[in-house]
């Protein structure tokens, strides 16, 4: 099996940069944000496996959480399984304990706030700002000081750096500070978004990327947790690898898990994130054919970029008011999947989530706005056949 194969979603036409590998057809099924390669992959997993280091040690995670810190501009880095797992220790260096309460956006994905609530904390939702789709500041500052005053401060506040775009994170962290509230960035989707002129996640306590095989820069899986803090992640580190004490013998003083990221996977990562700034260029560029392809229809927007920073766009996301456009977003979505085209809805807000049935909800209704007008069009490896494809479908869909 090739490397292509290991790498693609089954079914997957996966897209890449190098000319010597297939490159997708127009007709060809196209995915929402299929993994690319970058050419190099195979160099480096031979490297790996002629080192003998495939368990979670040796030189190439190393080499990837060094690049890590170079591309994420924080000093210190741990590479682990998943983005998720990434989370679930950055909740665990904090110190959240069962009863806790933790704030996050309702607009993201359930894994933000998954390893909380599995570990026995409060979740709390709050609403976004229409301006950058992500926690709204205000909103965060007057939900603090009501809860200071009725002494129920959160544990800790996860802002969420949505579809690539970096939350206004001084404002938030100006917030969190004066009550004394760290702040842990859900960067998952930011990696190589910038805000204020630096990296995205950077100013938090800890922030968090992913490796998922969807994302810009993909492993076939695994995440990191981030800090400048030193302490926090040698101690995430050291609960990623079972908590064992140093002793000749197997000694734990807490118990951990097993989150270490292989030397295999690894080395994919090491190989894709060379290539972070062209594929923000590209899913840029994508996003504005997009924008110029459909931003004269009635009824269309798009996620709009803040000012204070540069997003990957790592999908490009559209707005449909079926009012003006003469059709709803689930009509674009059954149109574009008949002709074979991956495209989503917004994530649906987690207060609306039948899991979080009766979690505490603050603020109105924009996020649950966003989802049902929202769509999440195919965002990378597309040739200008296949985008002006996806474009020539929705614009057909205009007052049918």
């Amino acid at each position: 099996m090739g490397l292509m194969q290991i790498f693609a979603p089954k079914g997957a036409a996966l897209a890449t940069s190098t000319p010597s590998l297939s490159q997708p057809t127009a007709l060809s099924r196209i995915h929402l944000s299929p993994p690319q390669l970058v050419g190099t992959e195979l160099e480096q997993l031979r490297e790996t496996l002629a080192s003998g280091w495939i368990a979670p040690a040796g030189p190439m995670p190393q080499a990837f959480e060094a690049a890590i810190a170079e591309a994420s501009g924080f000093r210190h880095v741990a590479a682990v399984a998943s983005g998720t797992a990434a989370l679930h220790l950055g909740y665990r260096v904090l110190g959240l304990q069962p009863g806790d309460e933790v704030w996050t956006s309702s607009l993201t994905f359930v894994a933000t706030i998954a390893p909380a609530v599995q570990m026995g904390a409060t979740p709390v939702f709050l609403d976004v700002s229409p301006t950058s789709w992500t926690i709204d500041p205000e909103l965060l500052a007057d939900a603090l000081k009501r809860a200071a005053g009725q002494g129920r401060l959160p544990r800790v506040v996860v802002p969420v750096d949505l579809y690539g775009q970096s939350c206004d994170l001084d404002a938030i962290t100006a917030v969190c500070d004066r009550w004394g509230v760290p702040v842990m960035c859900d960067s998952a989707e930011g990696l190589g978004a910038t805000y204020r002129g630096r990296p995205a996640g950077q100013g938090a306590r800890l922030a968090v990327f992913s490796f998922n095989g969807n994302k810009i820069v993909t492993a076939g899986g695994g995440g990191a947790l981030v800090s400048d803090d030193a302490s926090l992640i040698a101690r995430a580190r050291h609960l990623a690898t079972q908590a064992k004490e140093a002793a000749p013998h197997y000694q734990h003083e807490t118990t951990g898990y097993s989150y270490g990221l292989s030397s295999i996977l690894a080395a994919v990562g090491l190989a894709q994130i060379a290539a972070l700034e062209e594929r923000v260029a590209q899913r840029r560029a994508t996003f504005e054919r997009y924008r110029d392809g459909l931003g004269d229809l009635p009824g269309v927007s798009f996620m709009p970029e803040p000012n204070w920073g540069r997003s990957t766009r790592w999908l490009s996301v559209m707005l449909v008011d079926p009012a003006l456009f003469g059709a709803d977003r689930e009509r674009l979505r059954l149109a574009l999947a008949e002709a074979g085209i991956e495209s989503r809805p917004v994530w649906k807000p987690l207060h609306l989530q039948p899991a979080f049935r009766g979690a505490s909800y603050i603020g109105g209704e924009v996020a649950a706005h966003f989802f049902e007008t929202g769509l999440c069009l195919p965002s990378a490896g597309l040739t200008p056949a296949q985008q002006d494809r996806v474009i020539g479908i929705i614009r057909a869909c205009h007052g049918a």
